[in-house]
């Protein structure tokens, strides 16, 4: 065992093997010590005790699988994450077949403790697409067997009536590969009748909450459980769990498994068929023979189930209230009393159910299996019913401590071989241990001729008279002298009186305790008989999934041989069990229950104590701690206590064993006391062990001491040379900073002095200055006094008749005022367009005179009352401010096309007259100039940036006989949209730029060209010659 200091908490010791004193109470208050601090998992060795919480605790996250993965088992804390680590990396590292058995009494925690174990296994395992599926499949088992194999007990909500073990399988790299799940002992008499405050098994609830209106109708279904009398009728809902969704999570969790929707559909008929036979109603009626037969009293649910399952009603019918009897060569078909009947129906319900559980695992197997036939190493995991004890235990309790005997067996012998192991493999002689064996308990139950399952398959099988009470004489007189067996008439023989053990019942000394077993039912529960009539009756039916669960139906393989009763079913499938757990190592979960209530964080010592005898807890500790009760590897063990010897602290250079002897010798314990082995140390008692963690507390105190005094001493040294070298910083830099200020002050007195007497010389000079200004000043004033008096005197006569003309002008001035505020918006933009157009033209353009007489009218096209043309003016979303026809010049040919051009505030737009639609859109910011010639005519030539909205068209070349208004429109909303004036040039001859490249226009006046416009005239690839008139 290896060792830590979460080990070693005197109060709570992690490990019980190192409790002192060791006593059932001590063991007790160490489980409560640590559930009160949340640690729910103790260690006995390798064994895990987990302690139920009913809470969900912190401690299962991906950080935790982390922590957990690939450590030490002891290395830290105790966790079902350790155990179940050890177990895969021994099956994948060291090629060791592993098992995990979880043992504890209903409630304790069992199932989610499986459930945590193929998590971690799922979580550590290597990733990929086809091993995700696999691992899916194994983990989504589970809420397909709970549906159907748990239940709610007085104990447990989800309590497995069942026992489960499931083999995972991996091939040589630890990837899982599937699995095989064997299951033993469904608790199917719970189908037919359960406890008050309990439930049936949580598929019915399930199918009834959460299926469909039209699946409900389909199998024939009402939602009302307290329509079912199979069911408990005062209470279906169960606090904390939603039915309806866990159904959904089993449709879901079969969907992933790889059940089809055929196969899902007849799995939930006869589940339904199990559940409507249970409100088959009988009644009493009398043959003309006088003999007592029944009949059906209510058949609507007995045609309903027949329409399930595809069988003439008159065939189940006959099947319920009667009975075929074989005697030799005759068959006689006897009636049923009403008693009778309620039993056969009963029993095909059990057995509907029982073998439908079983086909269940085996479709699972059938899709979780092992495909391939490769080699791969196998982890099983076995939940399983804990030891039980109630006020009156039945045929079901003594199967299920006949298993927990066989387990403790396999547990002591199996610990005690691996003790044995590690002695022998370290050096160590082995000294027997003694214990207690229990094989003599399991001979007792188990054995072929004179034990008490072989006696009760005789009893079933015996002709005559056979009841439970001929059995127990039979067991009186055969084990009248076993030391472990005892009835009320053994204890007559041997004259004890003993009022706690009633009649009809004997009991047997297991190691967990004494437990007293009522006869009643033994018989019948370990006959299990099932009536021919009604197995031939299932083999009838057209329903093939319930067809194929009754073989020996089939009439054409009728054998009188009798089914093998349920005990021996059992011992086999244990016989069997045992054989595969002893071919595996063994690892152990061992459950406890803390409380009756399910209350979280409870622990009730009383309830606890009787598990611990239940589970044999302190027998474990006893048989663990037999020699040595401590080991470790010298390497961490030299590590942990090496302060306590000065010659191996605070290093040792030599081997690690012969610094573990060294230290040890130093200590001076008893030589009984330590054992060396070959790579780990021995100690025998935890006192020993207590005492040298003891010595290694102080010491780490005194350590701790002398490293705060050493470090206090280091702080305090390198403080003082911060300070002093600080000190001497600050100093220099005062020093300068002093030096400088009076430099300063020097610089500044310098400074003063200087400006002084640079005023006084400036003041001097500014008084020479003045006085000789002020003689010039006077000189000059009197001067232009003269000078005034002769021009006023000379021009005196002139002043009287330019009076007038200045009159003249002020009034013309406020003429011009008043006309000026009394015109219109309109008509100011009108004369600001005129005195704009004179100053680009006036005086540069011959046609300019000519348009002085033309008004600027802005809308030569009617746009608002041509309908053709409306649609441009939606074109031009923005303010509209000239619209007029031009002619386009063709750039190939000179030749001119009609075009109606649209200047708006942003837009310029040139379209075709015809089809009234835009050819091209211009924005301004588009156009970097505009040039015109200088004679009469309407040609100019619009000038386009290189990057523009239209691409590389080039620049256009257009006629218009609105020329200059059109330049003067343009060149004001330019300059009012870019902030720009735009260029304007008036020449003969310019260049333009076209998408073949520049070409060269010249504006020539000629009496050839039209009147109507200009003439162009293509000259060679890039030059135009434009004639005007």
């Amino acid at each position: 065992m290896e060792g830590s200091s979460s080990m070693l908490d005197a109060e709570a010791v992690a490990d019980l093997v190192l409790l002192d004193p060791l006593t059932e109470e001590s063991l007790v208050q160490t489980l409560q010590e640590r559930f009160r601090r949340r640690d729910i998992y103790t260690y006995i060795g390798n064994v895990v005790i987990s302690v139920n919480p009913y809470q969900s605790l912190p401690i299962y996250t991906p950080e935790k699988v982390e922590e957990y993965r690939n450590c030490s088992f002891f290395a830290v804390k105790p966790h079902i994450y350790a155990i179940a680590d050890d177990a895969y990396r021994s099956l994948r590292d060291r090629d060791r077949d592993q098992c995990i058995l979880i043992t504890g009494e209903s409630g304790a925690g069992k199932t989610e403790a499986s459930k945590l174990v193929m998590s971690y296994v799922a979580a550590v395992s290597s990733k990929g697409e086809e091993v995700n599926k696999v691992k899916e499949q194994l983990l989504q088992s589970n809420p397909v067997l709970e549906a159907f194999g748990n239940a709610k007990t007085v104990r447990n909500d989800n309590s497995s009536r069942f026992g489960k073990y499931m083999d995972i399988e991996f091939d040589f790299k630890g990837e899982p590969l599937g699995g095989v799940i064997s299951n033993y002992l469904l608790e199917k008499s719970r189908i037919v009748r359960h406890v008050k405050g309990e439930r049936n098994f949580h598929i019915f609830y399930q199918l009834l909450a959460g299926a469909s209106p039209q699946l409900l109708q389909q199998l024939k279904l009402r939602q009302d459980c307290g329509h079912y009398g199979y069911l408990d009728r005062e209470g279906s809902s169960l606090p904390g769990m939603d039915d309806a969704a866990n159904f959904h999570a089993m449709q879901d969790a079969m969907r992933i498994i790889g059940f089809s929707p055929t196969e899902v559909t007849e799995l939930l008929q006869v589940t339904a068929v199990v559940l409507k036979l249970g409100n088959v109603q009988l009644s009493s009626s009398f043959q003309a023979s006088g003999m007592e037969a029944c009949s059906i009293s209510e058949p609507q649910e007995l045609h309903e189930i027949c329409e399930l399952i595809g069988l003439e009603p008159g065939t189940l019918e006959r099947a319920l209230c009667s009975r075929t009897v074989k005697a030799r060569d005759e068959t006689v078909l006897t009636t049923l009393t009403v008693p009778q009947g309620y039993y056969g129906r009963d029993a095909l319900a059990k057995n509907i159910y029982s073998r439908l559980f079983d086909w269940l695992v085996k479709r699972i197997n059938a899709s979780i299996q092992v495909k391939s036939d490769k080699q791969r190493k196998v982890m099983g995991v076995l939940d399983i019913y804990g030891f039980e004890i109630f006020q009156d235990n039945g045929f079901e309790q003594f199967i299920i401590n006949y298993c927990n005997e066989k387990l403790q067996q396999i547990f002591i012998l199996m610990t005690l071989k691996e003790e044995q192991e590690e002695y022998v493999r370290e050096g160590i002689q082995w000294t027997p241990v003694e214990f207690f064996d229990n094989s003599i308990i399991c001979n007792l139950i188990e054995n072929n001729t004179t034990g008490i399952l072989a006696m009760l398959d005789e009893e079933c099988l015996r002709p005559g008279v056979v009841n439970e009470d001929t059995f127990l004489t039979k067991l009186n007189q055969l084990l009248a002298t076993h030391k472990h067996y005892e009835s009320k008439e053994t204890q007559n023989a041997r004259r004890v009186t003993d009022a706690s053990l009633p009649p009809r019942c004997f009991r047997i000394h297991h190691y967990a305790g004494k437990v007293t077993y009522n006869v009643t039912g033994f018989i019948e529960k370990n006959n299990d008989l099932l009536f021919r009539d009604l197995s031939q009756a299932m083999w009838a039916a057209q329903h093939a999934l319930l067809r194929s669960l009754f073989p020996e139906g089939d009439p054409q393989k009728v054998s009188l041989k009798l089914p093998p009763t349920a005990g021996f079913q059992f011992k086999s499938s244990v016989a069997m069990l045992m054989k595969n757990l002893y071919s595996k190592n063994p690892n152990y979960i061992r459950c406890i229950k803390p409380n009756d209530t399910k209350s979280a964080m409870v622990f009730t010592p009383e309830l606890v104590l009787a598990q611990v005898r239940y589970l044999g807890l302190l027998e474990n500790v006893r048989v663990r701690r037999a020699g040595y009760a401590f080991r470790q590897l010298y390497g961490p063990f030299l590590q942990r206590y090496k302060m306590l010897n000065a010659q191996t602290w605070p290093r040792w250079d030599r081997g690690d064993r012969e610094g573990t002897e060294v230290l040890l010798a130093g200590l001076e314990f008893p030589a009984e006391e330590l054992a060396f082995g070959h790579t780990k140390i021995f100690i025998r008692s935890p006192r020993t062990l207590f005492d040298l963690e003891r010595r290694r507390q102080e010491r780490v105190a005194e350590l701790a001491t002398l490293i705060q005094k050493m470090f206090r001493g280091w702080r305090c040294r390198t403080q003082y040379q911060r300070m002093r070298k600080s000190q001497i910083l600050i100093s220099a830099w005062f020093r300068g900073h002093r030096q400088k200020n009076q430099y300063k002050q020097m610089k500044r007195s310098v400074l003063i002095l200087q400006a002084y007497a640079r005023g006084w010389k400036s003041r001097r000079l500014l008084r020479e200055l003045k006085s000789q200004c002020r003689r010039h000043a006077a000189a000059t004033t009197i001067a232009a006094h003269w000078r005034g008096y002769q021009a006023r005197k000379t021009y005196r006569k002139y002043f009287r008749s330019s009076a007038s003309t200045c009159l003249a002008n002020f009034i013309y001035r406020s003429l011009c005022k008043k006309y000026r505020d009394q015109l219109s918006a309109s008509r100011r933009a009108q004369l600001q367009a005129r005195l704009c157009a004179s100053e680009l033209f006036k005086d540069k353009k011959t046609l300019y005179p000519k348009s002085l007489q033309q008004p600027f009218r802005g809308e030569y096209l009617g746009l608002k009352q041509n309908p053709k043309y409306q649609k441009l003016h939606a074109v031009a979303k923005d303010k509209l401010v000239l619209a007029d026809s031009v002619r386009k010049v063709n750039r190939a040919s000179g030749k001119t096309v009609p075009r109606l051009l649209l200047l708006t505030t942003e837009h310029l737009v040139l379209a075709d007259p015809k089809a009234a639609q835009p050819k091209t859109v211009l924005s301004l910011s588009d156009i970097r100039g505009v040039s015109v010639t200088r004679f009469s005519d309407g040609f100019l030539a619009l000038h386009l940036k290189e990057v523009s909205t239209v691409g590389a068209k080039g620049d256009f070349l257009l006629v218009s006989d609105h020329l200059i208004e059109l330049v003067t429109r343009l060149y004001q909303t330019f300059e009012a949209t870019t902030g720009q004036a735009l260029p304007l040039h008036i020449t003969d001859r310019f260049s333009t730029r076209f998408p073949k490249g520049d070409v060269s226009i010249t504006v020539v006046e000629s009496p050839k060209a039209s009147t109507n416009g200009p003439v162009c005239k293509k000259k060679g690839s890039n030059k135009m010659e434009v004639l005007v008139y």
